[in-house]
């Protein structure tokens, strides 16, 4: 990504090494010993005032605006800077401190359109300039404390501020972006250290030799700056493979001052244990790979995005309760390496129906997991009680489970599912050895990345970022104050080297590690600018697509384009990436992902009871408001596109962008490939226990399952990516916990054996569900709600047979929007349809790879049989698809089904999911 396509004429002065003027200040510090690489994490060398606020934001290398304040007569603007972090500034009185002032002027010229746009969401402000000599000193002013001054005649200050610098340092510094590799290059010749910290007074690399906890640093060695850059390089000729280190970084900070941080690097490709220190590798080094790592193919099974079909699973969920893995590797990377075990064995027969991807949840180095010695608490008690709930509370920061979107290392993988997390090279080993397990299976691997926040931020010890180049790779408010809206500290990735850090670990993942695809948590965090810009430098690099899907969503400070056009589900349209799809979500489940209270219970869907089969708490429904939530299925199997046409209930035909969804438009994407379709994923209830929220208590556990079959239906049968939750196809339950992301390994169980799936496992802990528990304790106290081991392998075997119907033709996977306007019409339809039924009727004719002439689909969500009239079917010779005619077939049901070729009378069994074919 490029914010300019040129250079300002302050970086070309670096590029050059200008010497008019000084680029460096020398640093006052005392020089740091081997005894501080074993040190504190951080030492403060000076203590500084600190500032309220840093609302003067750097447009570009030379420009300030400062929001809030205008010129006026008698004014003067000045910056002032100390490298010892020394200024005082008291309102009435002149500043004192400085190692320096800068004189700045008034800027009324305009700026360059990139830069207009780039800070458009900044307030109207005085914009300030600086000029001349003092241009050419900027670069070591950005190494020291900074204030802008509003100053009376005499000098007295009447305001100041800190400054935001991440304008000033992407324009100055530009040429980082593309710069040499960054972090540890280690080669049989050589290895270079390489750092990216323009604003540093100096950067130490510390080497520890000798296995973990042997002995203290043995090398301290000073890194070379380059001023062109900001990086600093230090080059040792030798091959040091499996060298633990660390880096000490002399530099400013908003709120302690002068400090030396002790810091691991950013672009680590492994740590130690718990993270204390970065290890070089050489990827390609046999420590680092299983035996035929080069050699194992990728599968070659998707051909387009809308190929994929992806099952979403937690490294620790996969293999922690599966006694026939070997004890020491249950919950770890080397899980998946068991190839009779019943989970790859589970793996292997979703393949071989038409999974391609499993998409694993984080698995680069997070924060929250000790990597050693974490617990497991025992939770017992009865099935709807507070106790098992409490155990897990005790101790959930020190047991041993967490999703993980808390990055602390993007490109190291983690070490609590290694077995050996003290050595780095045996991270690498173990979790490519997953890899290539997943890969002979048959499956392709996709990986779920958090690069919109970071677990921590400034001095914080877990804080790596920040403690490097302060203020820069975090998204600022308007006060300097760091933006929290996803949940943590919020990274600018709008930002050059935020971005190239982004793009860098992703390629490394793909091309090191062999990753297939990504989830990218919070994307519409994201610039779309740069999305696509990666995802084409991964094309260009390794030769082949790597697919992106990710979370589109649209909030928090860069909501609407707030900061830039993000990858958001509205704003993505043509990008080819695809983002989660609510609308078909919704229309489903019933309700909204933020629903509490009886609100859980009383907002039924289309697929639970809405209007066909109310609960006792069911708000009043209707027949029109059915055929509102069965409009949006019929938009989400048509790929919930902008630009599909059909008669929808008020009985106008309309395109999907012109449909409702809460305000917005229905139909979001351009492309199939921009959508991916869910009914459940790790976030909030999952299908079976917002089921057992909404469908009447006295339902069957038999009635529960074809309910289940059918929501799986909607994913397997709609055009986009379909996407699966680990354990969905099993009736797994969390016990009605609404975020299960800390609940530990007692409410987030997997059990591919399809015994039990652990509903009544105790309340779901308090924090995100005490509110509610009034509401689920007789639910879970309620035995007959549990499914039969039966009722959980005829899930597992419906979903089987849906995902090979899903192969079986194109015609369920096609690739433009196009396609799917002349392919796929609806029937039943308009202000008289039963909205019970969703009738697809889809048109193989001249098709590659279609396999069928016409393909119907028929999804029945009523309990009672429903029969409908459909002329248009008339005339045609329709059977039921093979798969379904298969004496393997799971659903019984579906033969109990009729299809008059002469009437095109159709009679679908009650609460039944079925595909009928023409040859």
């Amino acid at each position: 990504m490029s914010f300019a396509p040129h250079l300002s004429r302050l970086s070309l002065l670096l590029a050059l090494g200008a010497s008019c003027a000084p680029l460096w200040a020398q640093p006052l510090a005392k020089a740091p010993t081997a005894q501080d690489c074993d040190g504190p994490f951080s030492s403060v060398l000076n203590a500084a005032a600190r500032l309220p606020t840093a609302e003067g934001i750097w447009l570009d290398g030379i420009r300030l605006q400062w929001p809030g304040h205008a010129a006026a007569p008698g004014v003067r603007w000045r910056l002032a800077y100390s490298h010892s972090a020394g200024l005082v500034a008291k309102l009435g009185e002149p500043l004192s401190g400085a190692d320096g002032v800068l004189e700045l002027s008034i800027d009324d010229s305009d700026l360059p359109p990139v830069t207009a746009q780039r800070f458009a969401y900044v307030k109207p402000g005085v914009r300030l300039r600086v000029s001349g000599r003092d241009a050419m000193n900027l670069a070591q002013t950005w190494t020291a404390q900074m204030w802008l001054l509003k100053e009376d005649a005499q000098g007295r200050i009447l305001a100041a501020t800190a400054t935001q610098l991440p304008g000033a340092l992407d324009d100055a510094y530009a040429l980082a972006e593309s710069s040499a590799e960054l972090g540890a290059i280690v080669t049989p010749q050589r290895s270079t250290f390489r750092l990216w910290a323009p604003t540093a007074q100096r950067v130490m690399l510390c080497l520890h030799p000798g296995k973990p906890g042997d002995g203290k640093a043995s090398v301290l060695r000073p890194l070379q700056r380059e001023d062109a850059t900001g990086l600093w390089t230090t080059q040792l000729p030798q091959d040091l493979h499996g060298q633990r280190y660390s880096y000490l970084v002399d530099v400013v900070t908003p709120n302690a001052g002068l400090v030396r941080n002790r810091v691991t690097d950013p672009y680590s490709v492994s740590v130690t244990g718990h993270s204390r220190q970065s290890v070089a590798l050489r990827l390609d080094h046999p420590d680092t790979e299983p035996a035929g790592w080069d050699s194992t193919p990728r599968p070659q099974t998707v051909a387009h995005a809308t190929d994929l079909v992806v099952y979403e699973l937690h490294v620790r969920d996969f293999s922690r309760d599966d006694a026939s893995v070997p004890a020491a590797h249950r919950g770890k990377y080397l899980g998946f390496s068991h190839a009779q075990s019943q989970g790859m064995q589970h793996l292997r027969r979703l393949a071989q129906a038409g999974l391609t991807d499993v998409h694993l949840l984080p698995i680069y180095d997070l924060s929250s997991v000790p990597e050693t010695g974490c617990v497991t608490p025992t939770t017992t008690g009865p099935r709807d009680g507070k106790a098992q709930q409490a155990a897990v509370n005790a101790s959930r920061d020190a047991d041993c489970y967490n999703w993980g979107y808390d990055p602390y290392h993007y490109s190291a993988p983690e070490g609590s599912y290694a077995t050996q997390p003290d050595d780095g090279a045996a991270r690498v080993r173990e979790l490519r050895t997953m890899v290539q397990a997943l890969h002979r299976a048959g499956l392709r691997v996709g990986m779920d990345v958090v690069y919109n926040h970071t677990f921590a931020s400034g001095q914080s010890e877990m804080s790596v970022l920040d403690r490097i180049v302060p203020g820069y790779y975090h998204r600022l408010s308007a006060a300097g104050e760091i933006e929290r809206s996803t949940c943590c500290e919020n990274t600018a990735t709008e930002h050059r080297m935020m971005a190239r850090l982004m793009s860098d670990s992703v390629l490394l993942w793909a091309r090191d590690h062999h990753i297939d695809s990504f989830r990218f948590d919070l994307m519409g965090h994201q610039p779309r600018a740069v999305m696509e810009a990666m995802r084409a430098r991964l094309k260009r690099e390794l030769g082949r697509d790597i697919h992106f899907i990710g979370e589109g969503w649209n909030f928090g400070e860069v909501a609407n384009g707030g900061r830039f056009m993000q990858a958001s589900q509205l704003s993505l349209n043509g990008s080819g990436i695809g983002s989660f799809n609510d609308r078909l979500r919704d229309a489903a489940r019933g309700g909204s992902a933020g629903d509490s209270g009886v609100a859980l219970l009383a907002r039924q869907g289309w697929l639970n009871g809405q209007f066909t089969d109310p609960n006792a708490q069911a708000e009043p429904s209707s027949a029109a408001a059915l055929m509102r939530a069965a409009d949006l299925i019929r938009l989400g199997l048509a790929g919930t596109l902008r630009d599909v046409r059909f008669t929808t209930a008020d009985g106008s035909t309309k395109r999907g962008a012109e449909m409702d969804y809460g305000g917005q438009p229905a139909g979001f994407a351009s492309q199939p490939a921009e959508v991916v379709n869910y009914v459940e994923n790790h976030d909030n209830q999952t299908l079976f226990d917002t089921n057992a929220m909404k469908l009447p208590t006295s339902t069957s556990p038999q009635e529960r399952a074809r309910v289940q079959v059918l929501g799986n239906a909607l994913v397997a049968f709609s055009q986009g990516v379909a996407y699966f939750h680990a354990g969905q196809e099993l009736l797994r339950s969390k016990s009605l916990d609404r975020n299960s992301y800390n609940s530990g390994d007692a409410f987030n169980r997997l059990d591919f054996s399809a015994t039990t799936n652990h509903f009544g496992s105790g309340l779901p802990p308090e924090g995100d569900n005490g509110k509610d528990w009034l509401l689920m304790q007789p639910l879970l106290a309620n035995a007959q709600i549990n499914p039969r081991p039966e009722d959980i392998r005829f899930t597992r075997d419906a979903t089987l047979d849906l995902l090979r119907i899903r192969d079986s033709s194109v015609l369920f996977r096609l690739r433009s929007s196009a396609d799917v306007q002349q392919r796929l019409s609806f029937l039943n339809t308009g202000p008289q349809q039963n909205p019970a039924v969703i009738v697809a009727l889809l048109n193989g004719q001249g098709l590659k790879d279609a396999n069928f002439n016409e393909v119907l689909v028929v999804l029945n969500t009523d309990k009672q049989t429903q029969r409908l009239s459909l002329p248009a079917l008339s005339g045609k010779r329709w059977a039921l698809h093979p798969v379904h005619l298969s004496p393997t077939a799971a659903d019984k049901r579906v033969r109990e089904a009729s299809l008059d070729a002469k009437t095109g009378e159709l009679q679908a069994p009650g609460r039944t999911a079925m595909v009928w074919v023409v040859r």
